[in-house]
């Protein structure tokens, strides 16, 4: 208990389950975020032996020795000599991690480590070159920060990265709890009392399941509980790869459905586990009649208890070990609507180009490139849209866009964090040069190719698809009743489908009533 009651408990933010959420604060150490002492947690809920201590980090790093995956940032990790650079590699993959599947990362990290190796090479690159090389992983604000960290490493730090969890957090903007101590331990191995441990989702997950915490594991007094549970357990002589050891656990054994619980190397250390063993053993006996009663070993025994299951959702005997970690109803997204224009003309060679323009430095996407685009009100029918997004057109670039002039394409859905996006989509082919005014939103034009290479949201890439296929079903022969239904009526302004627009037509005035 002793060393629960040393961890350190400096506020951040972590990684779990793919987002990034504050760590519980408090005003000095072992007070509760209330301002009163903060009780012990019962016994159940913690590791006070430190002989268990010791098996565990035995255990769970012979196992990580044996079966650990083979990525580059642990490669890098391992053999590059320079702390800095290391570090560097170690904070890179950690940024792209969050809220982002290995596998979807190990691309873009070869990359980035090829085109910016280093923290002075990252510093001088352009927003919109970062942009365009994370275009796809999401979450974009991350590749901004993490280079406005770099280019602060470089110009206050002189290029040297901070050496403690607690620098690192307090001096780079962007890192919190989390990360800091991820890189400290992986990339320095930051020993003895200062040895630094992780929580992220995986982590959660795995702990909760080892100890039986069935409380809300984003409450404050869940994450503070866990932050003090991983600074204690980690191995003081190999931090790294213990902490490593524990996130790989969670996300190759451990997983969220279906855990491999035969495969896990700590299960005799799960207070889960054995409660699942226990009602084994129970329904066996009870088969061979002799329903001896076995004992709830995993029940804490404090009433109240504030880390286990809450009463009006006990114990789930279907669940098994699932039953852990809970978690808080997830909020709904917010669903929201948008008209946007595929806006091409023929390009020099006859290949279709398309107009995009950059959106807004801050914000959702915050200087990525899209297709013109118009929020729209939820109840606003098809013409009032269609009449919206010329208006919208016509005010933007000064061109007389006629509403009938848009063809309809299709809707696409994407779905952010936090946002049901529904795009409703519509074309413009244009017929000769049109060219905008250099005042306005930045904007180009591009071919398929060059879109693909911008910093465009994978939300785009839809909606070109969309438009590509509908382009698609008109050449093809025998496909005239499908293209009829894909297009819906446009109204005695419109041209018949798969009509390409002269600039005449275009930007012929609406008649009169």
């Amino acid at each position: 208990m002793s060393q629960l009651r040393a961890a350190a408990a400096a506020g951040g933010l972590r990684r779990s389950g793919g987002r990034a959420v504050p760590a519980a604060r408090r005003s000095r150490k072992g007070a509760s975020p209330r301002g009163g002492t903060q009780a012990p947690p019962p016994t159940p809920h913690v590791f006070s032996d430190p002989a268990e201590i010791g098996a565990l980090r035995r255990n769970l790093l012979a196992w990580y020795d044996r079966c650990k995956r083979d990525l580059p940032w642990r490669t890098l990790a391992a053999t590059e000599p320079d702390a800095d650079r290391r570090a560097y590699a170690v904070w890179v993959s950690e940024i792209m991690l969050q809220q982002t599947q290995v596998a979807t990362v190990i691309d873009y990290y070869n990359r980035w480590m090829q085109k910016w190796p280093t923290l002075q090479a990252l510093a001088e690159a352009s927003l919109e070159e970062v942009n365009e090389l994370w275009a796809g992983l999401g979450y974009y604000s991350r590749g901004k920060r993490l280079q406005e960290a770099a280019k602060k490493v470089v110009s206050e730090l002189a290029g040297r990265m901070p050496r403690t969890a607690e620098d690192l957090q307090k001096l780079l903007p962007g890192v919190g709890r989390y990360t800091a101590g991820a890189i400290a331990s992986i990339s320095y191995g930051q020993l003895s009392l200062q040895a630094t441990g992780v929580v992220d989702g995986n982590v959660i997950r795995v702990l909760c399941r080892l100890r039986c915490i069935g409380a809300d594991s984003s409450s404050p007094a869940v994450i503070d509980q866990l932050w003090d549970m991983a600074n204690a357990l980690v191995d003081r002589s190999r931090p790294g790869d213990f902490n490593q050891a524990l996130m790989e656990l969670g996300a190759t054994v451990c997983v969220p459905k279906a855990p491999l619980c035969r495969e896990c190397p700590v299960k005799q250390h799960c207070r889960a586990w054995r409660r699942v063993e226990k009602e084994l053993a129970f329904a066996s006996q009870k088969l061979f009649g002799k329903p001896t009663p076995v004992p709830d070993v995993e029940d804490c025994g404090v009433g109240g208890c504030p880390l286990c299951p809450p009463a009006m959702e006990p114990w789930d005997s279907s669940l098994g070990v699932t039953n852990f970690p809970r978690k808080a109803a997830k909020k709904q997204p917010r669903v929201a609507r948008t008209a946007t224009c595929v806006l091409e003309r023929r390009g020099c060679h006859g290949a279709p180009e398309y107009l995009i323009v950059q959106r807004p430095s801050s914000g959702l996407l915050a200087g990525l490139w899209e297709f013109p685009s118009l929020p729209l009100d939820q109840d606003l029918q098809e013409e009032k849209q269609r009449e919206a997004l010329a208006d919208h057109l016509r005010a933007w670039t000064g061109w007389p866009v006629v509403a009938g002039g848009l063809r309809f394409v299709g809707e696409v859905v994407h779905i952010f964090s936090h946002i049901h996006q529904t795009y409703v989509v519509y074309s413009l082919p244009l017929d000769g040069d049109v060219t905008l005014d250099p005042a306005l939103t930045p904007s180009r034009w591009v071919t398929e190719e060059e879109f693909h290479a911008s910093a465009v949201s994978t939300a785009m890439k839809k909606v070109l698809k969309a438009r590509e296929k509908q382009r698609g079903e008109e050449s093809s022969p025998g496909k005239g009743s499908k293209r009829k239904r894909a297009t819906k009526p446009q109204g005695a302004n419109s041209t018949r489908p798969g009509t390409q627009l002269s600039l005449r037509a275009f930007l012929r005035p609406p008649t009169s009533p």
